[in-house]
C-alpha cells in the first residue's frame, strides 16, 4: 500500500465480495437513511434475509435507543469476523473508480483511504482534512462501540473536493474502457445503479500529481482570495461526517498503543468533486415529534418583534416562498405544529444562513421540554407526510448552492451541524467495499 504524505492519503488494499455473492442484496443504503421510516429497513431485512450482505455488518440507526441495539452492535462485529474466516472477500490494492447512476444522473467518485492524522473535526479545525458542518458529539458513542471491535470498516463517507478544472476524477472517467470493470449491478430499493472499474498505474500516478497542485499554497490561495499565510483545506466532508469522526476518535486512542503504522490510522472514503454534475446538494429539513408547547408562540418569545408568521394555502405555495425568499431576513417553512403550511420570516438573524438561526432555537426548545424528539429528514414528501401527523411540525429549508461550501468552511468553518445533503436519501452512498481495519 502506497503512503503519500503532504496529500494525507493511501492508495488502499480494498476488499469485495467474491464472485457468486449476489451484489443486489450485498450492498445497502448508509444506515443514518431513513431513520423515520423504520419500513424501510425492514423491507430490507426481508430481501437480504440470511444472504451475505452489509446490511448483517452494519447498525441502521432507526435501532438507535431500541432494546435491539446492543445485540446488532455484537452481531455487526462478529459477522465481520465470519465473513473473513469464510474469506468471503476478494483483495484488490489500489485506487477504485466508481460510478452511480440514479435518477438519470451520473456521479463520479474515487475510492481511497484518507490520513486521520491530517483530520479533525473540532470546531475551528485548519486541517487538511475537514468536517464542513458541526459535528453532534453525542452520536458518536454508538458508532465508537461498533468501530472500536470491527474487523472491518464500510465506507458511507463521502469526502468532496473543489476541482473547477475537472482534473482528478474526469480523466479516469475518459480512461475507463482501459480500465478493469470490478462491479456493475443494480442496487435494491430503486437506489440506482453502481459500478466501478480499477484504475492502473498511469492513472493513479495522475491522480496524485492532480491532488497534490491543488494542494499548493499558492494555487490555493489564489483560488479563494486569502493569504498564503491560510493553512491548505484539500478534503472537505460532504457525507458521513460522523463515521469519519469515529475513526479519528478511535485512532486517537488506539495510536499510543498501536504505532504510527497502524491501518487504523486511515479510513476508507469516497472522493467526488464538487462540481460533478451528479452531485447536487439537498438540504436537510427539522421533524420535531411529540410537541409539548406550542412552536410560533416559543419562537415569538424567543425572536420577539423580529418574527412573523404568514399562513398560505400549500405546501408548494410555502416551499416557492422560502425558495426565493433574498435580502437580509431569512425564511423557513412550518408544517404542522396546529398549523397547516406557513412561512416564518425573522429579521436582524444570529446566523448568516437559516438553518443555523433555527437549529439555536430548536436546541434550546427541546432543552425547554418543548418537544419529545427531534430527526433530521432529507424528503420533502416525508417531511410533509410526518410532520402533519397529530403532536408534530416539520421545518423546511432552501437549500445552499455547492459552489459556496469551500470558500464558506475556509473563511468562516464549519457550517451548522446537518445544514445540508448530498443528495435525497435514496441517492446516499451504499456499503459496498470494505478494508481491514486491525
Amino acid at each position: 500500500m502506497k503512503t503519500i504524505g503532504e496529500i494525507g492519503i493511501q492508495l488502499p488494499e480494498i476488499l469485495l465480495p467474491k464472485s457468486g455473492v449476489d451484489l443486489t442484496k450485498w450492498a445497502v443504503i448508509a444506515c443514518d437513511q431513513f431513520t423515520a421510516e423504520p419500513e424501510y429497513w425492514q423491507s430490507v431485512q426481508e430481501l437480504v434475509d440470511d444472504a451475505p450482505s452489509t446490511y448483517h455488518m452494519i447498525m441502521p440507526e432507526v435501532f438507535l435507543g431500541t432494546p435491539q441495539e446492543t445485540k446488532l452492535i455484537q452481531s455487526t462485529q462478529a459477522t465481520m469476523r465470519k465473513y473473513l474466516d469464510e474469506e468471503l472477500f476478494q483483495a484488490h490494492e489500489g485506487l477504485v473508480l466508481v460510478e452511480r447512476t440514479i435518477d438519470g444522473k451520473t456521479r463520479h467518485g474515487l475510492m481511497l483511504a484518507l490520513d486521520l492524522e491530517k483530520y479533525d473535526y473540532k470546531p475551528g479545525s485548519q486541517t487538511l482534512i475537514r468536517a464542513t458542518e458541526g459535528t453532534i458529539v453525542d452520536r458518536l458513542p454508538p458508532r465508537i462501540k461498533i468501530r472500536e471491535a470491527a474487523a472491518l470498516e464500510l465506507p458511507n463517507i463521502l469526502v468532496l473536493i473543489d476541482d473547477p478544472e475537472h482534473s482528478v476524477i474526469a480523466p479516469l472517467t475518459a480512461a475507463k474502457a482501459g480500465f478493469k470493470r470490478l462491479y456493475d449491478f443494480e442496487l435494491m430499493q430503486g437506489g440506482g445503479h453502481l459500478s466501478a472499474f480499477a484504475v492502473n498505474a498511469e492513472g493513479e500516478e495522475r491522480v496524485v500529481q492532480a491532488l497534490r497542485a491543488l494542494a499548493q499554497p499558492q494555487a490555493f490561495a489564489a483560488k479563494y482570495w486569502v493569504g498564503q499565510e491560510r493553512p491548505v483545506l484539500l478534503f472537505a466532508m460532504g457525507d458521513g461526517n460522523h463515521s469519519l469522526a469515529t475513526a479519528k476518535a478511535i485512532w486517537e486512542k488506539k495510536k499510543p498503543l498501536v504505532g504510527m503504522d497502524h491501518p487504523s490510522r486511515f479510513a476508507l472514503v469516497e472522493i467526488d468533486n464538487v462540481h460533478d454534475q451528479g452531485l447536487e446538494f439537498e438540504a436537510i429539513h427539522r421533524l420535531l415529534f411529540g410537541l409539548k408547547k406550542n412552536v410560533l408562540a416559543e419562537l415569538k418569545k424567543t425572536f420577539g418583534v423580529n418574527v412573523s408568521y404568514t399562513e398560505v394555502a400549500t405546501s408548494l405555495a410555502m416551499m416557492q416562498r422560502v425558495d426565493s425568499t433574498n435580502g437580509t431576513s431569512q425564511a423557513v417553512g412550518l408544517i404542522g405544529g396546529g398549523q397547516s403550511f406557513g412561512v416564518i420570516e425573522i429579521d436582524h438573524p444570529p446566523s448568516n444562513l437559516p438553518v443555523g438561526t433555527l437549529q439555536t432555537f430548536l436546541d434550546q426548545f427541546l432543552q425547554g421540554a418543548g418537544a419529545e424528539t427531534i430527526d433530521y429528514v432529507h424528503g420533502r414528501d416525508v417531511l410533509e407526510r410526518m410532520a402533519l401527523q397529530t403532536g408534530n411540525a416539520g421545518f423546511y429549508f432552501a437549500g445552499m448552492h455547492k459552489s459556496e461550501l469551500f470558500k464558506t468552511v475556509i473563511l468562516e468553518g464549519a457550517l451548522p451541524r446537518k445544514t445540508f445533503s448530498l443528495g435525497q436519501a435514496h441517492e446516499k452512498r451504499f456499503y459496498m467495499e470494505a478494508r481491514k481495519i486491525v
